[in-house]
Order: structure tokens, then C-alpha cells, then sequence
């Protein structure tokens, strides 16, 4: 899952973004709400880390902006602002959480797992799509009840196209979604860890959109490869 860190702290931001790719976020670390407004504009993100006190744009700002434009993007505030008055402005403005500083990864990641299963309507935090289910907190994947081995890249490439389930993704959309923005990639990447999934899955599990992209069919959506 591909989440957007705003911090300006460099030793913070640096030791959070290792952190959560440890947890198995791919983040994307902005350091001003300018650049972090460009980027909630031009891409799509499974959440947000975001702290308030920022350059060139305020997180509050940033936070007010997002949602008068409808963007539903799960938030948790990050701040070192502990006063009850900053929690509740934090929250009426849309936050989803509110966490003061300093907090321990694993307990942000934890938070940030349980802000995305709500946001895709999965509270129990298994994602189930026809015979498949993807429980992310142990990285288990069963097809038909049956444990599925799967790698780690397969596992996120997976668990992205089941996040979307009957949306198209493009290759490019699933490379910057799972892969940090600065990695170069294999040009074949996606279409082998695909290519595996149907191997260890099944075949027409996941469809081929030809000259666009891939999916995984709601049920009873056609899951004919194009």
C-alpha cells in the first residue's frame, strides 16, 4: 500500500519512511504542503501521514483543502500539538486520526492499516473478493480457503488490485503505487509478479485490459482478458 508522509523534520521524516517500508508501506516522503497539494492532486495515495506545523502550505491547510474538494483520502495528523483544542480542530477539519508526537512505527503502522481497512470498508482487515482473501496483517493470502505462498511483491501487487477490485489499474499506476518513486524497475516487473499470481491462483483471476491495464473482477463482472 502506497501512503504519503508529510514531515519537514529530515531526521524524522528519514527514520518514519524507513520505518513504515519496513512495515511494508511503500511511502512517498514530502517535506511542504505545496508539494504534498501537488501530489494528493495528481495521484492517488492508500493514506496520508501528515504533520500540521509545515512550510509554504499549513497540514490544517492542506487537510481543510482536501476535504472541501471531496477528497475522502484517510489522514492521520501527526503533530506535536497536544492541546485538546488542537485535537478537536484536527478532527472537525477531517482528520480520521490524531496522534501525538513522539509515537512508536509500529503503532503508526498499525493505526494506518486500520485507517485503510475502514476506508474500503474492510474493518475485520480481511480483504475478501470472490474466492480470494488477503489478510494483511499476517500477510496470508487463501484462494479457496488454501494457503497461497506468495512472495512479498507478488503479495503487493495483489493486495493493490484487490484494494481497486473491479478498476482498471495501469502498469505504471501499480509501479508507482508499490515501488518507492526514486527505485528503477525491471520494464517487465508488474507482468511477471502477474504473471505468477495467475500461476498460483488461477488463470482468469486477474484480467489483462490490453493496452491499459489490469484488474481483478467484483463478482459478477466479466473477467474476460482483452
Amino acid at each position: 500500500m502506497r501512503i504519503l508522509l508529510v514531515e519537514d523534520d529530515a531526521m524524522l521524516g528519514e527514520a518514519l519512511q524507513a520505518g513504515l517500508r519496513r512495515s511494508g508501506f511503500a511511502v512517498e516522503w514530502l517535506q511542504d504542503g505545496l508539494s504534498a497539494e501537488a501530489a494528493i492532486h495528481t495521484d492517488r495515495f492508500a493514506a496520508m501521514v501528515l504533520d500540521l506545523g509545515l512550510p509554504k502550505l499549513g497540514g490544517l491547510n492542506l487537510l481543510q483543502q482536501m476535504r472541501g474538494r471531496s477528497d475522502r483520502t484517510p489522514v492521520l495528523v501527526l503533530t506535536s500539538r497536544d492541546m485538546l483544542e488542537d485535537r478537536i480542530r484536527g478532527l472537525d477539519t477531517g482528520a480520521d486520526d490524531y496522534v501525538i508526537k513522539p509515537v512508536a512505527v509500529d503503532e503508526l503502522a498499525a493505526r494506518l492499516r486500520a485507517l485503510i481497512r475502514r476506508s474500503q470498508g474492510e474493518a475485520g482487515g480481511i480483504l475478501t473478493v470472490g474466492e480470494i482473501a488477503l489478510n494483511p496483517a499476517n500477510h496470508e493470502v487463501r484462494f479457496n480457503g488454501q494457503l497461497v505462498d506468495l512472495l512479498p511483491r507478488e503479495f503487493a501487487v495483489l493486495q493493490e488490485l484487490l484494494l481497486n477490485a473491479g478498476r482498471v489499474l495501469t502498469r505504471s499506476q501499480l509501479e508507482s503505487r508499490l515501488y518507492e518513486w526514486d527505485h528503477g524497475l525491471e520494464s517487465n516487473a508488474i507482468e511477471v509478479h502477474v504473471h505468477h499470481l495467475r500461476r498460483k491462483l488461477r488463470a482468469d483471476v486477474i484480467t489483462t485490459i490490453r493496452g491499459v491495464g489490469y484488474l481483478i473482477p467484483r463478482p459478477g463482472q466479466s473477467n474476460r482478458n482483452g
